[in-house]
């Protein structure tokens, strides 16, 4: 009665290919280079610690000239949208 019978997975002595000797780190973990130098990456219980996180990383992050690029190109398309559908920006300003 040999089909009642399950067959038994085979197993192989697997290692990495460009897995380091020495044993640092699992091998199989999945993850960003540079999650080691961000606050945002990790356990955030809750959204005012993760709000909070992210405030304090963008507050210390080196590179202001990139964070101006993008406001800078956000407020260029929002800008182009609004002529596009031909808003009226009049309503902004007091009439005299």
């Amino acid at each position: 009665m040999g089909f009642l019978k399950l067959r038994k997975n085979k197993k192989f002595s697997y290692t990495p290919r460009h897995f380091d000797d020495k044993g640092e780190g699992n091998p199989f973990e999945i993850k960003h280079k540079f999650d080691d130098y961000r606050k945002t990456v990790g356990d955030n219980k809750g959204l005012k610690t993760k709000i909070n996180n992210a405030l304090d990383d963008l507050k210390n992050n080196q590179d202001n000239a990139a964070n101006r690029r993008i406001i800078i190109i956000i407020c260029i398309l929002i800008l182009a949208f609004l002529f596009i559908i031909d808003f009226d920006l009049s309503i902004f300003f007091p009439k005299k």
